[in-house]
């Protein structure tokens, strides 16, 4: 079934043909939802828009409108306010029918897309021998959100996790690791994570140091480049440990991922750099092959070129990214390609992505996008650090929110004189913790800075996902209490909206397809973490004014009702956000 603003606006748009003829077809009826109840429910202004090219007052225009508009169904009389706005208030009767039909709908009446396209999702993209830090989190749970929402959709995904495990770094470890610890580089598991990080910060200090031991470092990058043997093993042997490590936290996190790193490509970079030159774009400056294109300079005001070959002939990143780029499109069939990525890394998408479409590589039915980031700020307003300053490993993060709610727990229970088992004090520390790191993260605007706030996250009231858990632990404790299977609820069931309370909440409950259709669009996790933070406020205000148990048939049925659909609605929400729920708390 359409949403309710997708059946407004064709209505709308028939009007339009209906009123002025067929050249406003196309026209956008700009119908949002009412800023404000007094206006209604939904509200356009197109009539001021066409004031102009029809020659004619808004509040004419609106009245020929509201004339040709055939919205009985679902709507009161229209009503025009102010300069020419149209204002829409929905019919009870349309939406106890329409509660109704989703009832029983598993998808609660948000329909698959129509045109299933490919779509690949880049995002968490680690880098071999380092570990995860709290940079990587945004990446891997916005990435995972939005290839859930578009999967949700019925939209083809393919989620590729470009890991960073080729290029000059692992000339620098393989030699630093000859020296000190060469067991590492044949036999498994012989490093941890924490001992391989280590190691690898001391290559990189001799690196920088010691000329000698670059010299070292290039010629095993140019062994591991040409495929010896003994070189392949080791790079395998360091990947291993670090995908290890990895996996740990996706599973964690319940994220999953196909991992293709930078390696896959390598193959495919002389071919990349071969067809730049054919088309004629390849500059060489300072011995390296670049391209320039408009836009583009450094602090000093110069071009800024892409550097596609290094002068000692080895390949940059964003050779890496074209290649990639290219595949995609070429192998993977690709419609939509999204990377999620810090905000830092703009320039050089944009750049790229210039540089691509200049190379005519980029068909016009093609989307590319990049999804930036801000960073996470300590609460003293500075990007996030352990306090020696180290940046903060993922898996401690993660680990601290869950002991940290497990404390809380703890102390509730005692003072409750509740007694559960071990097996759920662990799996509620567990669920809550990672949730709501989750959930914090995703409900801020993603292109902005957030202060890391384990007590904000962690606190079960406010716009945090402890709060959204328990509106849906509510709706469950009425099940036990009143010995409800709501299962058994006949799916035809009367629905019956009397109170205020009840018609916003199934306002509400209504809006979801709207939200999701939104955040496919423009990719911001946000406006769905509102929208179900909206949702548990107005379910709590709901059950707070309206007796659900102790209520009269039909009522009592019909408030069961509205509960089933508030806890469906929430679990599918929290789900596209990569959040499990819990039955009790």
């Amino acid at each position: 079934m359409n949403s309710t603003i997708e059946e407004l606006k064709t209505k709308f748009q028939q009007a339009l043909v209906a009123a002025f003829g067929n050249d406003y077809a196309g026209v956008d009826p700009m119908l949002v939802p009412a800023s404000n109840p007094k206006f209604g429910d939904y509200q356009s202004n197109a009539a001021l828009s066409l004031s102009k090219q029809l020659k004619l007052p808004p509040r004419a225009i609106a009245s020929q409108l509201i004339e040709h508009l055939d919205i009985a169904d679902i709507c009161q009389p229209p009503e025009i306010a102010g300069a020419g706005f149209i204002n829409f208030t929905l019919k009870q009767e349309y939406l106890e029918a329409q509660l109704s039909a989703i009832q029983s709908d598993s998808r609660l009446g948000i329909p698959l897309t129509k045109n299933p396209q490919r779509v690949v999702v880049d995002f968490s993209s680690p880098n071999i021998a380092k570990e995860m830090h709290v940079g990587h989190l945004r990446s891997t749970i916005i990435g995972d959100c939005i290839a859930r929402i578009l999967e949700f959709q019925g939209q083809d995904v393919l989620r590729l996790n470009h890991v960073g495990d080729w290029g000059t770094q692992f000339g620098m470890l393989i030699a630093y690791l000859r020296e000190v610890c060469p067991e590492a580089l044949t036999t498994a598991n012989a490093l941890d994570i924490g001992d391989l990080v280590s190691f690898y910060r001391k290559a990189k200090q001799r690196f920088d140091e010691d000329e000698t031991f670059q010299e070292t470092a290039r010629e095993e990058v140019v062994k591991l480049q040409t495929g010896a043997e003994d070189s392949r093993r080791a790079w395998n042997l360091l990947c291993e440990q670090s995908r290890r490590e990895f996996q740990v936290i996706y599973d964690l996190l319940n994220v999953s991922l196909t991992e293709r790193g930078e390696s896959f490509y390598n193959p495919l970079l002389p071919a990349v750099v071969e067809d730049l030159d054919k088309l004629g774009l390849l500059v060489e400056n300072d011995g390296a092959k670049c391209v320039f294109v408009e836009g583009f300079t450094n602090k000093e005001g110069e071009p800024l070129p892409l550097i596609a070959q290094k002068s000692d002939g080895g390949y940059n990143y964003a050779t890496t990214d074209l290649a990639a780029l290219r595949y995609r499109i070429q192998q993977d069939d690709a419609k939509r390609i999204i990377y999620v990525t810090d905000a830092g890394q703009a320039t050089h998408f944009a750049q790229f992505f210039k540089v691509a479409r200049k190379a005519e590589w980029i068909p016009d039915d093609v989307e590319i996008v990049h999804v930036p980031f801000g960073l996470v700020l300590g609460e003293d307003g500075k990007k996030f650090k352990t306090r020696s300053g180290d940046t903060v490993r993922l898996r401690d993060l993660l680990d601290e929110a869950i002991a940290r709610f497990r404390a809380y727990l703890e102390k509730r229970l005692k003072e409750e004189n509740r007694v559960e088992t071990e097996e759920f004090i662990a799996n509620v520390a567990k669920v809550v913790g990672i949730s709501a790191v989750k959930y914090a993260d995703l409900s801020q605007n993603r292109t902005s800075n957030y202060i890391f706030s384990y007590d904000k996250m962690l606190a079960d009231k406010g716009n945090t996902g402890v709060y959204l858990l328990y509106a849906y632990v509510r709706v469950q404790g009425i099940s036990r209490k009143g010995n409800i299977d709501f299962q058994q609820i006949e799916a035809n069931a009367k629905i019956v909206l009397r109170e205020e309370t009840e018609l916003v909440l199934a306002k509400h409950l209504l809006q979801l397809s709207e939200v999701v259709t939104q955040v496919e669009t423009d990719l911001l996790p946000n406006r769905l973490c509102q929208y179900l933070f909206e949702l548990s406020q107005k379910f709590n205000q709901f059950f707070e004014q309206c007796p659900v148990l102790k209520s009269e048939e039909p009522v009592r049925t019909s408030r069961l009702v509205l509960c089933d659909l508030t806890a469906k609605t929430l679990k599918q929400g929290l789900s596209l956000l990569g959040i499990q729920v819990l039955e009790r708390m």
